[in-house]
């Protein structure tokens, strides 16, 4: 080929490369998810777990308090998605307010009989970690690599919720 013609169709190839990289950027981009903070958890009992503790496990951080109405109704909800996927590597911690007298939590939990993990964030490091959590219920469900997957505010479709944490398990 002359020189004259091999310059176009170099042109072609590498316009078409080009737009294949830009392609892949954008969609790395899309579906990039970003990564839970490396929180540490402080349990009712001084448990202390680490976000780097729980990968391997699909976890669900749930912001809540006493106080709130939508809360304490979603909980019954709560108790039956932890109960149904626990055994399979699913992880729930519970996250009281730091404007949740911490009394209030220890009763209101124990009266309810939670059966996972109730995290106090007396100083409000874990909400504002996760984002500036201020609106209850928050929940954020992680992925077995650490990266956050659904952000709720308000209740969450907890059929949407379920088969989201079934299909993560599943992986």
């Amino acid at each position: 080929m002359s020189q004259n013609r091999l310059f176009p169709h170099l042109a072609k190839v590498l316009a078409a490369l080009a737009g294949a990289a830009l392609i892949a950027l954008v969609a790395s981009v899309l579906f990039l998810r970003p990564t839970a903070p490396a929180v540490t958890f402080t349990t009712l009992n001084g448990e202390r777990i680490s976000m780097s503790e729980l990968r391997a496990r699909v976890v669900f951080v749930n912001f809540w308090a006493t106080s709130c109405a939508t809360c304490i109704k979603e909980m019954p909800d709560v108790v039956k998605t932890w109960q149904h996927f626990a055994a399979r590597g699913f992880e729930l911690v519970a996250v009281a307010m730091s404007y949740d007298p911490p009394e209030y939590v220890r009763n209101y939990t124990v009266q309810h009989r939670f059966p996972f993990k109730i995290a106090l964030d007396s100083q409000g490091t874990i909400a504002a970690a996760f984002g500036d959590v201020n609106l209850t219920p928050t929940a954020v469900l992680i992925d077995k690599h650490g990266r956050i997957l659904q952000r709720y505010v308000g209740e969450p479709d907890f059929a949407a919720l379920q088969a989201l944490i079934d299909k993560e398990l599943a992986k």
